[in-house]
C-alpha cells in the first residue's frame, strides 16, 4: 500500500485527550446536566454578597485562590450560609482544586450539616475513588441523623462499581429499594453500571427492564455491558432494538463508539459501515473521537482503504489519529507503510506517545525488522524520555523470540524485571519457544511462570504445542494429566464472519449451528479439491498421538475451516471472506487458506489473536512469518 495514499499536508495538531470507555463514564453525560448534590431548596431572594460568592466558587481553579475565598467567608460569617458552604464544599473535592484532607476539616466545622453538604463530602470520596471512605461516611452520616437522598445512593454505586464490590453494591441497593427510589431512572442506570462492572449481565438487564422510561444513557450501558462481557452479539442487537418503531430512541455519539469497538473485535465490517452511515447522517463522524474509532475498526476488519479514507478525512490529525493509523498498518501486514507513517507523523510536528511506539516496534516484529525494532525502542527513550512500559517490552521480545533471538530476548527480559514484565514477557517469548520448537527453554520458562503465580492454561497449551512440534509425545501426556488434575481448562477456539449484517460463531466440531450439515458438506467438498490442488494437511497441528488418517480427521473439524466453508456455501463466487479467530491460527489452517484463496479464486482476510493474513492467490501477506 503506498503511504500517499492517506498522507496529507502538515496540519498543526490540536490537545486531544483519549476517550474513556468504561461504564462508569457513560454516566457523566446524565449528571453534567443535574445538579451534582440534589436540588436544594429554594431561597427566595438570595442575599447578593452570598450569589457573588458562590459565582466566586465556581470559577475558582486553584488551592491558593480557594484558601483566599475560605479565609473571606470565615471573616464575613458567609460560611454559616447553608448553599455557600456547600458550594464551597463541592468546589474543594473536585479536581483542580480537590483536597479531601482539607474538605473533612471545613466538614467538621459545620455544627448541623444537611444531605446537600454531606453529599459534597461523598461525592468528593467516590470522585478520588476512595471507595472504603466513600461507606465509612455514609455510615457516619447516618449516625448524625441525615438521610441520604437518590445523590447519595449514586455516589456509593459509583464506588462499589470502581471496585467491582458487588455485595456492597447489594447493600446499597437494599437501601435504595428501603427508601423508596426504586423507580428513580439515575439510579437505576447507576446500579446497572455496578452489576456490568461486576460481569453480571443479567442483574443489569434486569434494571433495565425495571426502567420506567429508558434513555439513552441507560441503553449504553446495557451495551456497554454486553460488549465487556463476550456478548458482542447481544450488543449489536440492541443497536437495532434501539431504532426500532417501538423505542425510537436515537443512538448518540456514545453509541457509535461502543459499537464501533464490537464490531472492530467480530470483525463486522458490515455492521461497522451501518454504524459509519448512522453517525454520517447525524454529524458524529465529524467529532476526533468517532473518527478515530472509525479507523481502528476499519483496521480491525482488514479494510484499510476504507481506514485510510477516514484518516484523509480529518482535518486536525492528533497524536491519536496517527497512532490509530500505524497501529492498523502493522496489524494488517504493512509494516514497512507504518514506519514511513511514523516518519510523516514526526515532519507534521506531532509527537508520538507510548500508544504510537507501541504500534511501530509491533510493525517491525510482525516483520521481522530487528534493526529498526532496536532503533525505535531507544529513540522512545533517549529522545521522546518515555519508559518503556510492559506492551513495548513484549514487542522487542516477540521481534527478537520470532527472529529466532530466543537468548537475546531471554536476556532482555531477565535484565528488565524491574519493569514487571514478568508473566507478558516470559508467555510472549514461550510462544517463540513453540515456534522454534525449544522445549528446554519452553520448560524455564512455565517455572518462571510458576514462580510468579501467573501461570494460565494458554501456557500449558503453548507447551504442549512445543512438545507436540518436537513430537515428544510422552511430555505432551504428562502436560495434559497435569491441566486435567489441576483443573486447567482452555479457552475453545472461536471464529466468527458476517454475512448480510449478522455474525456467525463456530468452534471445533461445532454442531450448533442450523446449517451445520450444509457446512460440513461443503468442508468435505473444499478439502477434496484442495488435495487435488496439492494441499497435505499439516499433522504437526494436532496436539493428540494419533495416526496420520485420525489427526487429519481432526485437523478437518478446526474453526477456522467451518467458518471458511459457511462463507463460500453462503456467498456468491468471487467475494471476500473476512473472519476472526480468538485464538493464534495453526500452520494446517494457514496453508488451508492459501489453498482456498487460489482454488477459489477468493480474497479471504483473516485475524487471529495478533494480527491479518491476507491471503490471495495463494500466498499471504505475513509471508508465513506469523
Amino acid at each position: 500500500m503506498a503511504l500517499s495514499r492517506f498522507l496529507r499536508p502538515k496540519n498543526r495538531p490540536l490537545v486531544h485527550h483519549r476517550p474513556l470507555p468504561p461504564i462508569l463514564c457513560l454516566l457523566n453525560r446524565r449528571c453534567s446536566d443535574l445538579s451534582p448534590l440534589g436540588h436544594q431548596p429554594d431561597r427566595r431572594s438570595p442575599p447578593a454578597a452570598s450569589s457573588d460568592c458562590i459565582r466566586l466558587i465556581k470559577s475558582c481553579s486553584t488551592k491558593s485562590r480557594l484558601l483566599q475565598i475560605h479565609a473571606h467567608l470565615l471573616r464575613s460569617g458567609l460560611i454559616s450560609d447553608p448553599t455557600v458552604s456547600t458550594a464551597f464544599l463541592s468546589r474543594a473535592t473536585l479536581a483542580p482544586v480537590s483536597d479531601l484532607d482539607y474538605t473533612r476539616l471545613v466538614f467538621r466545622q459545620i455544627p448541623r450539616p444537611n444531605v446537600y453538604q454531606c453529599n459534597a463530602l461523598l461525592r468528593g470520596y467516590a470522585e478520588s475513588l476512595s471507595n472504603a471512605e466513600t461507606l465509612t461516611f455514609y455510615n457516619r452520616m447516618r449516625e448524625l441523623g441525615v438521610r441520604g437522598n437518590s445523590f447519595s445512593f449514586s455516589f456509593l454505586l459509583k464506588s462499589c462499581a470502581s471496585i467491582r464490590s458487588l455485595p456492597g453494591g447489594w447493600q446499597v441497593h437494599c437501601r435504595v429499594i428501603r427508601d423508596g427510589h426504586q423507580a428513580d431512572s439515575v439510579l437505576l442506570t447507576s446500579l446497572m453500571a455496578l452489576y456490568a462492572s461486576c460481569k453480571e449481565c443479567d442483574d443489569a438487564r434486569r434494571m433495565f427492564d425495571e426502567m420506567p422510561f429508558r434513555d439513552t444513557v441507560a441503553w449504553n450501558v446495557l451495551i456497554s455491558c454486553y460488549a465487556d462481557n463476550s456478548r458482542s452479539k447481544d450488543a449489536l442487537h440492541l443497536f437495532d432494538i434501539m431504532l426500532s418503531s417501538e423505542n425510537r430512541l436515537e443512538p448518540d455519539d456514545v453509541t457509535c463508539l461502543i459499537l464501533l469497538q464490537v464490531c472492530g473485535q467480530l470483525g463486522a465490517l458490515d455492521f461497522g459501515e451501518r454504524i459509519h452511515q448512522y453517525a454520517s447522517r447525524h454529524g458524529y463522524d465529524l467529532t476526533l473521537t468517532v473518527q478515530n474509532s472509525l479507523i481502528a475498526m476499519y483496521s480491525k476488519c482488514g479494510c484499510m482503504d476504507k481506514a485510510c479514507d477516514v484518516f484523509h478525512a480529518i482535518s486536525h490529525k492528533t497524536v491519536v489519529s496517527w497512532s490509530a493509523m500505524i497501529s492498523g498498518l502493522a496489524m494488517n501486514g504493512y509494516a514497512r507503510d507504518a514506519i514511513d507513517a511514523f516518519g510523516a507523523m514526526q515532519n507534521a510536528g506531532v509527537t508520538p506517545d507510548e500508544h504510537t511506539f507501541t504500534g511501530v516496534l509491533s510493525a517491525c516484529s510482525h516483520s521481522g525488522f530487528v534493526d529498526e525494532g532496536w532503533s525505535f525502542f531507544d529513540m522512545m527513550r533517549d529522545k521522546y524520555r518515555i519508559s518503556p512500559n510492559v506492551c513495548h517490552y513484549g514487542c522487542m521480545v516477540d521481534l527478537l523470540g520470532r527472529a529466532g533471538l530466543l537468548d537475546q530476548a531471554y536476556e532482555l527480559i531477565a535484565k528488565e524485571k524491574c519493569v514487571r514484565l514478568d508473566a507478558r514477557a516470559w508467555r510472549t517469548l514461550l510462544g517463540a519457544c513453540r515456534i522454534h520448537g525449544n522445549t528446554e527453554l519452553g520448560e524455564r520458562i512455565i517455572e518462571h511462570l510458576v514462580e510468579l503465580k501467573a501461570q494460565e492454561a494458554g501456557d500449558y497449551v503453548l507447551l504442549l504445542n512445543t512438545y507436540a512440534f518436537a513430537g515428544n509425545w510422552d511430555r505432551v501426556a504428562e502436560v495434559r494429566k497435569l491441566m486435567k488434575d489441576e483443573g486447567i481448562q482452555t479457552s475453545p477456539g472461536c471464529s466468527t464472519i458476517e454475512l448480510n449484517g449478522k455474525v456467525h460463531e463456530f468452534v471445533v466440531d461445532d454442531d450448533s449451528h442450523p446449517r451445520k450439515g450444509e457446512v460440513y458438506r461443503m468442508l468435505g467438498e473444499i478439502t477434496s479439491q484442495l488435495k487435488k490442488a496439492g494441499y497435505v494437511p499439516n499433522v504437526s497441528s494436532e496436539l493428540h498421538d494419533m495416526d496420520m488418517e485420525d489427526k487429519g480427521s481432526a485437523l478437518s473439524c478446526h474453526s477456522e475451516k467451518l467458518a471458511i466453508a459457511f462463507g463460500i456455501l453462503s456467498t456468491r463466487p468471487g467475494r471476500t471472506l473476512r473472519i476472526a479467530k480468538n485464538l493464534r491460527t495453526c500452520v494446517d489452517c494457514h496453508n488451508f487458506a492459501k489453498f482456498v484463496s487460489f482454488t477459489y479464486n477468493r480474497l479471504v482476510i483473516f485475524r487471529d489473536r495478533s494480527r491479518f493474513h491476507h491471503f490471495k492467490d495463494g500466498h499471504c501477506s505475513c509471508n508465513d512469518y506469523w
